[in-house]
Order: structure tokens, then C-alpha cells, then sequence
């Protein structure tokens, strides 16, 4: 590229580290131009832990004076959930492409309008939806798509992602509904829109159930739902944070007439078994097909999804397509979750996509 594109982080928590990774390790392409944060020298502090360069990083704590100031190519929006509507409103009127962690809002409204907003601004979203950019799942995802495995009969995961009070407690908007959601929200959601990537089709009606069972939190720490998708499968979810810390595991199956599917992590170590109708492992046969068409380096995206993500946002706005993970995937994944906390709250299934606007904070008050 004949210019790098500029890059600003707004939010200077735990997730923007991953976004500095992503940066270094893209220098060629992109540059971290500003830092902005409404804490006193996080954007300082950040940078050092990170052992990320100073020079020619501006500091903000006022978002809309840095995206005025600087006027970024790409905007990374890394701050509380809540906040993000207002921000990549403000951001995509200013000329910015979007870099939004998830999820994309925290309602249903909210999220159509940035997606449409981003049309009508023509400029694009990359959603931090991770697991779209874990090596091997684009190809699985084409396969799927093709009928290599014939029909997709259903789709579980888990997402036991354990956090203990004090991740809660560290911040006061952590596991609030206004804020943050709880472990289906937070924790579960990219998970969910990898698994109805995978899957190909759309889900169509929501079924849920939540809990509060260990954490003192406002949200649940613990739900469960089935999916029913626009093909007829069926897709169920297991998300909770009421797991041990120590024991981090996430895990994705999609089954099919001729084939199974199976990806995971547990403790930061991948897991895969891809199987024929037979039984037989196909695990090597999709390493090879990854290694052809990324080569090695390629493997080690699992280390830094970010890396991925950048990678692809950046080729998408240098060529003018969407990103992997786009601003429909993160409206429709949103659209998706309130779905299930709809059900949750009214005790009955939801049909999909929902016909009126439903927000997290309509479940302030649910347990």
C-alpha cells in the first residue's frame, strides 16, 4: 500500500492490547495514530505493558476531538458495550471505517442503525466476532456450504468461560444489563455467529433459559438456548462465566448426513476432529488444504485472531468488499441474542428476526 492507513483505539482495556499485536505485527500496513481513553494515563500505560513504540502516538481522552483531529482511516472501538452506538455513530458521520468489538450494541435498533448507517456512509464495519478468523473455518465454512458433508443436521457449542468476582468487580459496568449483558452477551456471542456461519442458514425462532447461579453479577452467568434455522436444523448453546477461571473451553460441532465437525480450545490449546460419514478423521487432509492456501503462518492466527482480523479489514477496504466478519454479522448476531433473552423473558419461543426493537435493558429486574 502506498499509504499506511491510520488506526485509532478508543478504550484502552483489556481487549486493545490484542488490537497493538495486531498493529506491530502489521506495520507495514497500518499505524497506531492515537489513543483515547477517559482514564488518566491508561493510553501511557497501555503502550508500556504492551511494549508497543511512543513516538507519533497522540493521546485523547475526548473521542470526538481525536476522530476530528486526526481523522483515522480505521476507528477500533474496544469501550463498554453500551457505549457503542453513540461512538460508531459519531465515527461513521466523520468518515471512518469501524473496527467494533463485540457485541455491536446492545439492542437490536441500535445495531440495524449503525448497519445501515454504514451503507449510507459507505464505509465499512470488521466485527471483533474472533472465531471467523481461527485457521481452518473459512474452508470448513465453503465445504459445509457446498454439500461436501451433505445436510447440516444440527450445531452445538459451549462457551464455559469461567470469571470469577473480581473480573466483575474490576469495572462497574462488567455484567451490568445496561452495559455488558452476561455470559450469553459477552462471553457467547461470538460463538454464536460462528456457529450460524458454519451452519449456512439463518435461525428463524429462539428458545432460552437463564440463571444466576454463582456470580453476583446483575445478568446471568449461565444460559442455554435452541435455534431453529431457516433450513430446518437445529442449533443448541451452552454459554456461562460460572466455570473455573482456570479452565477456559469453547467448543463448536456442526453435524451433518456424510460428516462431522468439531473445533475447540481448552486452556489455550486447539482441538479438532473432522469426520467422514464413515468415521474416518479428515483432520490432516484440512491441515494441508490451510497450509496451500495461507501457508504456515496462517496456523498461527489462533495466537492473535486480531492479527486476522486486521489482515482482512485492511484488504477489504484497499479492494472494496466486506470484511469477513461484516456489519452483517454483527447486526444479525445481535438481533440474534436478544432474541434469546426475549425468550428468556417471556417463557416462550421467539420468532427471528424479531419484528420490534428488543434491548438488554429490557431485562433489568429479570432474576
Amino acid at each position: 500500500m502506498e499509504n499506511k492507513l491510520k488506526v485509532m483505539i478508543i478504550g484502552c482495556g483489556r481487549v486493545s492490547a490484542k488490537h497493538l499485536k495486531a498493529i506491530k505485527k502489521l506495520n507495514d500496513k497500518c499505524e497506531l495514530a492515537a489513543l483515547v481513553d477517559v482514564v488518566e494515563g491508561a493510553q501511557e500505560k497501555l503502550l508500556t505493558l504492551s511494549k508497543f513504540p511512543k513516538d507519533g502516538v497522540k493521546f485523547y481522552n475526548d473521542y470526538e476531538k481525536a476522530i476530528e483531529e486526526v481523522k483515522p482511516d480505521i476507528v477500533a472501538i474496544t469501550v463498554p458495550s453500551g457505549l457503542h452506538c453513540k461512538i460508531s455513530e459519531f465515527a461513521l458521520n466523520h468518515g471512518c471505517n469501524l473496527l467494533l468489538e463485540k457485541p455491536m450494541t446492545m439492542s437490536s435498533a441500535e445495531s440495524k442503525y449503525i448497519h445501515d448507517l454504514s451503507i449510507k456512509c459507505n464505509r465499512k464495519i470488521a466485527m471483533g466476532h474472533i472465531y471467523r478468523y481461527f485457521p481452518l473455518v473459512s474452508i470448513l465454512r465453503e465445504d459445509i456450504a457446498n454439500g461436501v458433508f451433505g445436510k447440516v443436521t444440527h450445531g452445538t457449542i459451549y462457551v464455559r468461560w469461567g470469571h470469577g468476582d473480581d473480573y466483575y468487580n474490576s469495572a462497574a459496568w462488567r455484567g451490568t444489563w445496561k452495559a455488558d449483558g452476561g455470559a450469553m452477551m459477552n462471553q457467547t456471542i461470538h460463538a454464536i455467529d460462528l456457529l450460524v456461519w458454519l451452519m449456512g442458514s439463518s435461525p428463524v425462532e429462539a428458545q432460552a433459559m437463564l440463571a444466576q447461579r454463582l456470580r453476583k453479577i446483575e445478568a446471568e452467568d449461565l444460559g442455554m438456548a435452541i435455534l431453529r434455522m431457516s433450513d430446518g436444523s437445529l442449533a443448541s448453546i451452552e454459554g456461562t462465566t460460572a466455570t473455573s477461571e482456570k479452565d477456559h473451553a469453547a467448543m463448536f460441532s456442526v453435524f451433518c448426513e456424510n460428516g462431522s465437525i468439531s473445533l475447540g480450545l481448552r486452556k489455550g490449546m486447539p482441538s479438532l476432529d473432522i469426520r467422514d460419514g464413515r468415521g474416518k478423521k479428515l483432520n490432516f487432509k484440512y491441515v494441508r488444504k490451510q497450509l496451500k492456501v495461507g501457508g504456515f503462518s496462517s496456523m498461527l492466527n489462533a495466537l492473535n485472531p486480531h492479527t486476522g482480523i486486521y489482515a482482512d479489514f485492511i484488504d477489504a477496504i484497499a479492494n472494496d468488499r466486506n470484511p469477513i466478519a461484516d456489519a452483517v454479522s454483527g447486526y444479525s448476531s445481535v438481533d440474534t441474542l436478544m432474541g434469546i433473552y426475549k425468550s428468556a423473558q417471556d417463557k416462550a419461543p421467539v420468532a427471528l428476526p424479531l419484528e420490534e426493537n428488543f434491548s438488554s435493558e429490557n431485562m433489568i429486574g429479570f432474576f
